[in-house]
């Protein structure tokens, strides 16, 4: 959809030069975020590490602001999005499910609620985000739903059995990612997948050149990532109902081919 804006190289001197003269205001919060992620870089040369760092920066803003909700209501909407679209899509009560990159559970908690106990994993690379996680779980009164809360150090999933999730999740993970970890987590995730399962993942999509900014937000074309994914033996297929909702990232669904 045109509002996503996919023909714009975000990276571009002229785009900069363009949206600093448009919004003048934030230019001082921009050019602190690109020392504060220059530092963080020197100090965490690996991405896993860095953006581990950049979390712990962001959530002392807040949990919800440092999984990108500006609002607590924007941050309820994304989640009951995420929710209400895997819900129409199959999910089941007695469904296991992985959601990589749970945050501080925006959707999480209403995936808890909805599932069989026991039936929700969630990882993240960030420890603060968890304790995050942990107070969103205790505020919802979903203790006794047990769900499963882990930190990892890549997207491995070395401690997971095979073929045990018929859903795998990842929201806004890849458009924060490198191509070397989408790679990582696509070459493992199959293993973990059951045979009828699904993995969708959200990111940022251009049909321009592909870019990042602070090596933050990461843009890719479609057709990269659905080769990427193929090359692992899996096929994926992009999911233009995910175009209709009122969300900038793009979604793609993979499953054993």
């Amino acid at each position: 959809m045109q509002w996503k804006k996919v023909a714009a190289d975000r990276s571009a001197l002229s785009h900069k030069v363009g949206y600093a003269l448009r919004n003048p205001g934030r230019i001082p919060g921009y050019l602190k975020r690109a020392g504060r992620d220059t530092w963080l870089r020197l100090r965490h040369p690996d991405h896993i590490s860095y953006y581990r760092a950049v979390m712990r920066h962001d959530i002392a803003d807040g949990p919800e602001a440092a999984v990108g909700s500006t609002t607590h209501e924007r941050w309820l909407a994304l989640g009951q999005m995420q929710f209400d679209y895997l819900v129409s899509h199959g999910l089941k009560p007695p469904d296991r499910m992985l959601d990589i990159g749970c945050g501080n559970l925006r959707a999480g908690w209403r995936f808890i609620d909805y599932l069989d106990p026991g039936n929700y994993y969630g990882i993240d690379i960030s420890p603060d985000i968890l304790i995050a996680a942990e107070e969103t779980l205790a505020r919802q009164g979903l203790q006794a739903k047990l769900p499963h809360l882990a930190p990892v150090r890549d997207l491995r999933f070395a401690f997971l059995p095979d073929a045990h999730f018929r859903v795998v999740h990842a929201h806004s993970v890849f458009s924060h990612s490198p191509l070397e970890v989408i790679d990582e987590c696509l070459a493992h995730v199959g293993r973990i997948l059951a045979a009828d399962g699904w993995f969708d993942f959200t990111f940022d999509r251009t049909e321009g050149k592909e870019h990042h900014v602070l090596r933050e937000d990461f843009y890719y074309r479609t057709g990269t990532l659905t080769a990427l994914a193929e090359k692992h033996g899996l096929k994926a297929r992009f999911m233009s109902d995910w175009e209709r909702l009122p969300h900038g990232q793009s979604k793609i669904r993979a499953t054993h081919a």
